[in-house]
């Protein structure tokens, strides 16, 4: 029997999968000690109930019975998703667990020089009107870039209005948007993001873990903000930096740091 393409496609001619882009969020435990019972003893005390099904990577500084480790936080209704890269990642590699890159370190990058920095590639406006069309149709569309190779690192300009229900991914440069970031958006990069319209939604820079991203907008208003990792959300922004031009980066030891340009 041949098994044609089409006979992976349904009825109405759609693929059998498609890939989108959307930030998650979890928790990342951290463990310096591989005995289970202690482990289990601080799950006791720090969790109320066992169905909280929060997803969570894995972080040791110590080997561990991987598999063991998984188990006891399962049964404690936490979902281990993956390891951070370490000593755990021939065993993570056996149980088909995720393995997520350390602070600081991108997947698949080399720093950009400066003239790969100063490449800059533009979405066209046919496909602009054409995703604008969309809209029409589809309340949950993700406009995604494609993986940038390291030779070629660029910046993406994106000159529509970033729609609720949309999501734009870029790896390999800066994601600099002339236009507004709807309420329901999102926006998302592992380089620095620049907003020039009013800035709502979920706004992502450093999403690889790079330290040295920062957010840049001239209306901040978003729903979430986050920076290598660490985030913010609407309610607990500082109420000073709310629709001004402001600048958020990292600061170890501190976190988000906000500041309102207009006073820099």
């Amino acid at each position: 029997m041949t098994v044609s393409d089409n006979d992976i496609q349904d009825s109405n001619n759609k693929p059998a999968l498609a890939f989108f882009g959307k930030m998650l969020t979890f928790s990342r435990l951290h463990f310096n000690t591989d005995d289970l019972a202690a482990i289990e003893t601080q799950l006791t005390n720090s969790l109320s109930n066992k169905s909280s099904n929060i997803p969570v990577l894995i972080d040791s500084d110590v080997e561990q019975d991987l598999s063991a480790l998984v188990e006891l936080l399962w049964s404690w209704g936490l979902q281990p998703i993956g390891v951070v890269t370490g000593v755990l990642d021939s065993q993570a590699l056996e149980l088909r667990l995720a393995i997520f890159p350390s602070d600081g370190k991108r997947i698949e990058r080399i720093v950009p020089n400066k003239t790969a920095t100063a490449q800059t590639r533009k979405i066209s406006e046919s496909q602009n009107t054409a995703s604008a069309s969309t809209d029409a149709t589809s309340n949950n569309e993700t406009v995604t870039d494609a993986v940038v190779p390291t030779e070629h690192i660029t910046s993406l300009i994106y000159d529509q209005m970033l729609r609720s229900g949309q999501s734009l991914n870029h790896v390999g440069g800066d994601l600099i948007l002339t236009n507004s970031v709807n309420n329901g958006a999102e926006a998302i990069t592992d380089n620095s993001l620049h907003v020039y319209g009013r800035a709502q939604g979920r706004l992502v820079a450093g999403a690889t873990g790079d330290k040295d991203a920062r957010i840049f907008c001239q209306v901040f208003n978003p729903s979430l903000v986050s920076v290598a990792g660490t985030y913010c959300l609407r309610d607990n922004l500082p109420e000073h930096v709310i629709d001004k031009s402001v600048q958020v980066r990292f600061v170890e030891d501190e976190g988000l740091v906000f500041t309102v340009m207009d006073d820099a």
